[in-house]
């Protein structure tokens, strides 16, 4: 079949090439952990957000600082805790007695890359600050709308078996990740790796910008681009259509989540050298985009049933086209 892709091939190489330097620069502080690395860029490159949830000490603070470190991009930190307020996230508007007026200070969200470090431990009433800025990209202070800049990604992270002093995510605020997903523990090499290396406390903190956010925002426009054939975005609508319809689930997913979907395959596509989208790109992205967004139905765990479980039924079950017209 031609290549229907509406970008020139030199742009792909680039895209390609720029994605493969920022990969290598995380991984030499992130060890043996590249698709998540993938992942994470992916996120970034497709205006979205990633959801980090593993046990403690597995590197997920350490991975979005290296990311933030590889581009030439601002970065904030925000500890999440009980007593965390909204205005300490978005910033507060203040009264300036030397020129008699009112003035915004802007909080940590204004930066290219935050992190919002065990985001479960902040009250809902905190959390839901975030909801505006995650899906519009600015914050209404007083009436008045601040624009946080593009590129703009949140990265929050959650530790899954620690249910004291923590409130779960509302389905509004998951469904507004791109993506979730996990560290893990480094494979047997990496891990030996890293203990050779014991005296290096922060790996992050050697690292240097290999791209900044002109290349970034050129990066996203390119992956705008990318053709998808019509014949993928009917397997993507029957994915979609065919997560609401399983009986164990009460809320599959939604078209925020599809169009997310659809846009990380597109980024994803040409990471990997391609102007065009084929199923597999939709499939790898299966299980981080649907994951936090399928919500089964009380008791469905004691049947075994998961949410990655009902992914990969779906998977098998919808069909998978074959050829690009």
């Amino acid at each position: 079949m031609p290549d229907l892709a509406t970008v020139h091939r030199d742009d792909v190489r680039w895209y390609s090439d720029s994605f493969e330097r920022v990969v290598h620069n995380v991984e030499s502080a992130v060890l043996g952990k590249s698709h998540v690395v993938r992942l994470a860029l992916t996120c970034l490159v497709s205006g979205g957000h990633l959801l980090l949830e593993d046990l403690p000490g597995t590197g997920k603070t350490m991975l979005a600082r290296a990311l933030a470190k590889s581009l030439d991009c601002s970065f904030a930190r925000i500890q999440f805790t009980p007593d965390l307020l909204p205005s300490d996230v978005t910033g507060v508007t203040v009264y300036d007695q030397a020129h008699g007026e009112f003035s915004f200070h802007a909080g940590p969200i204004f930066h290219s890359v935050v992190l919002a470090d065990e985001i479960n431990r902040a009250s809902p009433k905190t959390q839901s600050a975030l909801l505006e800025v995650m899906e519009e990209g600015h914050v209404t202070v007083d009436g008045q709308a601040h624009d946080v800049g593009r590129p703009f990604m949140v990265i929050a992270t959650q530790n899954p078996i620690e249910q004291a002093g923590t409130y779960q995510l509302p389905e509004a605020q998951l469904d507004r990740f791109l993506m979730r997903t996990s560290v893990g523990h480094p494979d047997a090499g990496s891990t030996e790796a890293l203990l050779a290396e014991s005296r290096v406390r922060d790996r992050a903190a050697g690292l240097t910008p290999v791209i900044g956010a002109a290349e970034i925002s050129q990066m996203s426009q390119l992956a705008d681009m990318v053709h998808v054939d019509p014949a993928i975005i009917r397997y993507v609508r029957q994915l979609t259509e065919a997560s609401r319809d399983v009986p164990d689930v009460r809320l599959g997913l939604s078209t925020r989540g599809a169009l997310a979907w659809m846009r990380a395959a597109k980024a994803w596509a040409l990471a990997d050298g391609r102007g065009h989208v084929v199923p597999e790109d939709v499939a790898v992205l299966a299980q981080p985009v649907l994951g936090h967004r399928i919500l089964l139905v009380p008791g469905a765990a004691f049947g075994e049933v998961t949410p990655e479980a009902v992914i990969h039924d779906l998977l098998a079950q919808v069909p998978v086209p074959r050829d690009r017209a």
